[in-house]
């Protein structure tokens, strides 16, 4: 079985909001985190977050427009609100990380992305 399972991609326009969420069936560890992967990047860590919640951090290109949260430990949400068309890509639930990171590599589990597309 997929450790996680995101859902929530689509289509938006530019200006547009989507929320993605992610099940997690699995230990979430420490840290848990979004990716996102784009024709003009590899794979990077766009936002972070604490199993308790208490710590977060956005990465630059996203910050103020994206939000991330956790719902009890079980569901890791990314409400992304003024989409641009430089957020395009496959995004990435991931956990497990035993250290606040944005490292894909201290993430043990992952889900299998989803597909976000903004396009006027």
């Amino acid at each position: 079985q997929v450790p996680l399972v995101e859902s929530g991609g689509g289509s938006v326009q530019p200006g547009g909001s989507l929320r993605l969420s992610c099940e997690i069936s699995v230990d979430t560890g420490n840290y848990l985190a979004w990716f996102r992967r784009t024709p003009g990047d590899e794979r990077r860590g766009i936002a972070l977050i604490s199993s308790g919640g208490s710590h977060i951090h956005y990465d630059t290109s996203v910050k103020g427009r994206f939000s991330i949260s956790l719902d009890s430990h079980d569901t890791l949400y990314l409400q992304m609100n003024s989409l641009k068309v430089e957020d395009t890509g496959m995004y990435y639930c991931a956990a497990g990380s035993r250290r606040f990171s944005i490292d894909s590599d201290d993430y043990p589990s992952w889900g299998r992305g989803t597909q976000v597309t903004v396009s006027a």
